[in-house]
């Protein structure tokens, strides 16, 4: 549920102690937080690069993955938490935990905290990708970062390792997408039978059910007990909105501030809306380029091509060769009304690709198909390679599967009800954990919470954070013109983020500057929009 941070934005944005101690740091007084930095060895030895924060010592270390954004100099460590929180001296999940330094020569108590999205996204893989938009939020606190249990280096719940085999698995999740889209119903026999066969290949590392949005609230609750006890500041990305809402009502005492960036609202069963939220995101944009003279001009009405060319696609399928957009090989493919859905829903989540759109429907309806295979490829390979797809099932069948009902009535849209039917089928076989009585009620706090939304949002509309806000007596909703999902990079955004961290403030903030953001204008030919 993952641009401008980049295209980590699609997807899209989501951490051992036995019983006994875990009930003696909840109930004990909150020290303060003590940092030790390390400093090199006077007797000439190699320095010592560390942190010692509580009772975890972190030690020096590159996040990220250089070939894609680079890398950020941090302080890692890895924290033991009890795979099963009901048996605490099981199985246990060595979590995967960094810290970035703030620039402040005495930071602040409280750490900020960055909830990944998704869900399946890896916090610490992921953070320099998006690391200017905390530029200013870091000026005087520290950020912590979990990869969520089943995700990253916290015991991913991935079927294979081989990257040739893990390439094999992302191309079977992608048959299955172009089966349904294509065909108007998921393969289950085929989706279970390889579901069965993962789960087999996991079953002797993991118990899937313990991967749960409850369980990785529980992690963080013991990791910032370990950490000294410290406020937290919750920002959550997509997915990780819905983490930080049940982190703040599990434990209220513990957060000094939150920030929900493409909020998902408890109340809400994910999924049920995917193609719903799609087709009005899509529609809103394109009639702003009718409203527009050239790109009405040029390009007529594009919610409409689009479904004409969807229909000619799903009559038809047409032959295309084109060049690999990485490779440079040769490609000779089949396009598909699937490969336009998920070209559509992808380049639905930035502003910058989206403005793509019209002029990829035109050249197909043209005959040209080349435009539309090679980015459906870029983005897919870009976007699957960085999630983690059983992570995703367990949270979703823990949290949601079971409150989805068919939705028929969504059979003419792009993506059509297969969202629905595929977690519906996956989580008939795939185990499913627990979630508290209380999960999907509607998260109420004075805690200051400032929510952001983008106004084409393809998937965590701004009625999300509208509803959420609504019960937030300290809480404010901040809305994006022109953006898209995961907002917190956009335009003065970063800058505000630091000012709500510092002061709190929610009802005077001043957010103009928001008002230089807009549409992005349709690309109208190769060479860009209009001047």
């Amino acid at each position: 549920m993952k641009l401008p941070f980049n295209h980590r934005r699609l997807a899209l944005v989501l951490v051992v102690i036995v019983a006994g101690l875990a009930l003696h740091q909840l109930r004990a007084p909150t020290p303060p937080v003590t940092v030790t930095v390390g400093t090199p060895e006077s007797s000439g030895q190699a320095a010592t690069d560390f942190l010692q924060l509580g009772s975890l010592r972190l030690a020096g270390c590159e996040i990220g993955k250089a070939a894609m954004v680079g890398t950020v100099h941090a302080y890692c460590t890895e924290f033991p938490v009890p795979e099963d929180w009901s048996v605490p001296q099981g199985r246990q999940i060595m979590l995967r935990v960094a810290l970035v330094k703030s620039r402040a020569a005495k930071p602040a108590q409280d750490l900020l905290v960055f909830l990944d999205g998704g869900p399946g996204g890896a916090a610490i893989d992921d953070y320099p990708g998006i690391a200017p938009a905390f530029n200013e939020m870091r000026s005087r606190r520290h950020l912590l970062l979990v990869d969520q249990r089943g995700t990253g280096g916290s015991s991913q719940l991935r079927c294979k390792s081989d990257p040739e085999a893990a390439d094999d698995e992302r191309r079977q999740r992608e048959s299955v997408q172009r089966v349904a889209i294509d065909h108007g119903g998921i393969d289950v026999p085929g989706l279970q039978r390889g579901l069965r066969e993962c789960l087999q290949t996991l079953s002797t590392r993991a118990d899937p059910a313990q991967y749960t949005t409850g369980n990785a609230v529980r992690d963080l609750e013991a990791l910032r007990q370990a950490l000294g006890a410290p406020q937290l500041d919750l920002v959550g990305v997509s997915y990780g909105t819905r983490v930080a809402q049940q982190y703040a009502g599990s434990y209220p005492q513990s957060v000094r501030s939150v920030l929900l960036d493409s909020a998902v609202p408890n109340e809400l069963v994910l999924g049920s809306e995917t193609a719903v939220n799609l087709d009005a995101a899509l529609k809103a944009r394109f009639e702003a380029c009718r409203q527009m003279p050239a790109c009405a001009a040029r390009f007529g009405d594009p919610y409409a091509s689009l479904y004409r060319l969807r229909d000619q696609l799903r009559a038809k399928p047409q032959a295309a060769t084109l060049r690999d957009p990485v490779t440079y090989e040769r490609l000779d493919a089949e396009v598909s009304a699937a490969d336009l859905a998920m070209t559509a829903r992808l380049f639905a989540y930035s502003p910058a690709t989206a403005a793509l759109l019209p002029l990829t429907i035109d050249e197909a309806l043209a005959g040209h198909y080349a435009p539309l295979l090679g980015q459906r490829k870029l983005i897919t390979d870009a976007v699957t390679g960085q999630l983690t797809d059983g992570m995703a099932l367990s949270v979703s069948c823990a949290d949601d599967a079971d409150l989805l009902q068919p939705r028929p009535q969504d059979a003419p849209l792009l993506l059509g009800d297969t969202m629905v039917q595929y977690l519906r089928a996956a989580c008939e076989v795939w185990p499913r954990g627990q979630r508290s009585a209380n999960f999907h009620e509607p998260w109420r706090s004075a805690v200051p919470t400032l929510v952001l939304g983008g106004q084409y949002d393809p998937i965590t509309p701004v009625r999300y954070g509208e509803a959420i806000v609504g019960n937030l007596p300290n809480g404010r909703l901040l809305v994006l013109r022109g953006q898209s999902h995961g907002v917190l990079g956009s335009g003065c955004m970063p800058r505000l983020a630091g000012e709500f961290i510092d002061t709190l403030a929610t009802k005077t903030l001043q957010a103009g500057c928001l008002d230089a953001l807009g549409d992005t204008p349709a690309f109208l030919s190769y060479n860009g929009a209009a001047p």
